[in-house]
């Protein structure tokens, strides 16, 4: 994968196949430069026995392939920049997963178009789950919300083309000024 949303994309794939309600995904920068993509669902969750075979590409839940490369190809990446991958889960609770990368480091992918990306995650599943983003730095921070869009839409669908349109509009508005510097 050439950038972290295109991984926020592959994990909440995860999500809305694990059967997840509400979908909370963060993206924090701090002061040093770590960026901080965090995944957290309330679906049916994994066994720890599972969350450790997770990490490897030859495990997957899916019956059209044998390898499943979405976690692994997230580690590598993360570790690469001088960062982490954790992942905690419960089966019938959820699972949330957090990784870490170093944008200071020359191995850090872009963050890509997250924008994009989440009007994408919200199009490709208009009534549920429920997504939420929240981005923060030290510029400043935003909130984006689908139950907020969707009680002030009237029953029109998150799927209607003008509707998408908007969303991605919207939060690339609201995310340039927070995480713009290392988007591309």
């Amino acid at each position: 994968m050439k950038e972290i949303a295109l991984h926020l994309l592959d994990i909440v794939q995860n999500s809305v196949k694990a059967g997840a309600s509400h979908v909370d995904i963060g993206f924090s920068l701090d002061g040093n430069g770590a960026l901080t993509m965090t995944v957290q669902d309330d679906g049916c969750g994994m066994s720890p026995e599972f969350v450790e075979r997770v990490r490897s590409p030859f495990v997957t839940t899916r019956t059209t392939r044998k390898v499943g490369l979405g976690i692994p190809l997230l580690m590598q990446n993360a570790m690469q920049s001088g960062g982490r991958v954790d992942i905690e889960s419960q089966e019938g609770v959820g699972t949330t997963i957090t990784a870490v990368f170093q944008t200071g480091s020359i191995d850090c992918l872009p963050l890509g178009d997250l924008a994009s990306t989440m009007a994408t995650i919200i199009m490709g599943s208009p009534d549920k789950p429920e997504f939420s983003l929240r981005c923060a730095s030290p510029s400043g921070e935003m909130d984006f919300s689908t139950e907020q869009i969707r009680a002030v839409m009237d029953g029109v669908s998150l799927a209607e083309p003008a509707v998408v349109q908007w969303i991605q509009e919207s939060l690339q508005e609201e995310i340039e000024p927070i995480l713009g510097g290392i988007m591309s």
